[in-house]
């Protein structure tokens, strides 16, 4: 089995990448953007994931088939969330939840 990994720069790199979207994350959290708020934590920890699962989970330099299996899980994930979505957003025009 071969050694496959990135140098010590490159994680501490990546380190210091997260370390500074944590602090985007959290004085975001500050401001008021209405219904951005969501949307730009969701982002930056989209973000931050994709991060670890490259680097730290060693994705970036693995097989073909590893890369196939976290793209169907990821497709299987947005099915699911739009199924989700699309249940809770329409429910108030069927009548079944009364507006607040």
């Amino acid at each position: 089995m071969s050694q496959h990994g990135d140098s010590l720069p490159t994680y501490l790199a990546v380190f210091a990448a997260l370390i500074v979207f944590t602090a985007i994350t959290v004085a975001v959290a500050f401001l008021d953007l209405g219904v951005m708020n969501n949307v730009v934590a969701l982002g930056i920890a989209t973000i931050k994931a994709s991060l670890v699962v490259l680097y730290f989970m060693h994705v970036r330099g693995s097989s073909a088939l590893t890369k196939v299996a976290i793209g169907g899980g990821i497709v299987f994930f947005a099915i699911l969330v739009a199924f989700t979505l699309s249940d809770t957003l329409t429910r108030q025009l069927l009548g079944t939840v009364r507006p607040l």
